[in-house]
């Protein structure tokens, strides 16, 4: 069943990857092992060949992918929305996640793209280094994406307290870029009748919601920047609160949103792909192996919109989703390929022939 899996997406994928046909096989059979074998590790992934072939052979195969392979930079970005089928303005989420492959660090900066159904990965940065990113990656990043499908896709940006600063904050208003953005509750506002005071002091006399504006000011040659906040209180007793170029009601609803990022880490780790379990620690093979996961992702998510329909996701007595949107997909995905492929191919036939520049 797997072999009419791989057969039948090397088909779809030809008309949108500029890969020799041989490639295309590889790249099929990668999308296809990842979510058969629920793993990244190519060791694992060599076992799913439907083939006579020896495992060694086709881990041998998968490597000279990795190896040979240099696609152009984001080339699964256009293909990851065609397959998903969604149209903008939608909410892009910005973090980073980290582990460790021996002593070597893997350091990612993602932008993933968030609807009321899906979460899927659509641009990164593979940080060649340890710790948090700094503001020139994440510019270059966001101008990457701006390239490909503008400021008036984005509905908002909604980013941690590690993504911050006046510099930052200034290109994504220059940019017309939306952000919702959390803050540390240290950070220093000018308010409206001139002090200069942390946001913790400014909050001191209120127990409930707070939306007020400010100045933040600038350091260096970054000029100072007026923004709107908005802060709630959890339960815990600590501020949530949020900076944006936009209305701050808005902004904290928005910034709700933020947490499906978190969730999309753990699909991309041990709830679904198991993404941990690479050896790869050359920058420019994680970022080709994060391209063939987003396929995967997109492919697992745009299954359990075909398999739920309109219909909304079962929720158990408690409140909390019986099973979340990636996992429907994910599970019946990886029943249909063994049982029926022709079925857990069909929401390829969406895509649109668009080749993808590949070095």
């Amino acid at each position: 069943m797997l072999r009419k899996a791989c057969a039948a997406l090397s088909q779809q994928l030809r008309p949108v990857v500029s890969l020799s046909k041989s490639r295309v096989e590889t790249l099929s059979l990668l999308i296809v092992g990842m979510a058969s074998a629920r793993t990244v590790n190519l060791t694992h992934i060599a076992s799913e060949r439907p083939s006579d072939a020896k495992v060694a052979s086709s881990y041998r195969r998968l490597q000279r992918f990795f190896q040979h392979v240099r696609p152009g930079q984001d080339w699964t970005a256009n293909v990851v929305i065609g397959l998903l089928g969604i149209k903008g303005p939608w909410v892009l989420c910005l973090d980073r996640t980290n582990w460790k492959v021996g002593s070597r660090d893997v350091n990612i900066l993602l932008l993933a793209v968030v609807t009321r159904r899906h979460r899927v990965p659509l641009l990164w940065t593979v940080l060649d280094k340890a710790g948090t990113s700094d503001t020139a990656e994440r510019t270059a990043l966001m101008r990457r994406y701006l390239a490909i499908f503008g400021a008036s896709s984005i509905k908002f940006l909604l980013a941690d307290r590690e993504f911050i600063g006046a510099e930052w904050f200034n290109f994504l208003n220059d940019n017309n870029i939306p952000f919702a953005i959390r803050i540390k509750e240290r950070f220093r506002v000018t308010g409206e009748d001139g002090r200069d005071l942390p946001i913790a002091l400014l909050l001191r006399k209120t127990h409930r919601a707070q939306q007020f504006s400010g100045r933040l000011n600038g350091t260096g040659t970054h000029p100072a920047i007026r923004l709107n906040f908005a802060a709630k209180r959890l339960a815990n007793g600590e501020w949530l609160v949020v900076a944006s170029n936009r209305d701050g009601a808005a902004a904290l609803k928005a910034y709700r949103k933020r947490w499906a990022i978190e969730c999309l880490f753990g699909d991309a780790k041990t709830r679904g792909f198991n993404l941990e379990d690479t050896r790869l620690i050359n920058p420019e093979k994680i970022d080709l192996l994060l391209g063939v996961l987003a396929l995967a992702m997109a492919w697992a998510s745009k299954t359990a919109a075909r398999l739920i329909g309109t219909k909304k996701n079962p929720r158990k007595s408690h409140g909390y989703y019986a099973k979340s949107w990636f996992r429907i997909g994910f599970d019946h995905l990886r029943h249909m390929l063994t049982n029926n492929p022709e079925n857990a191919l069909a929401c390829w036939n969406a895509l649109k022939p668009q080749k993808m520049r590949v070095v």
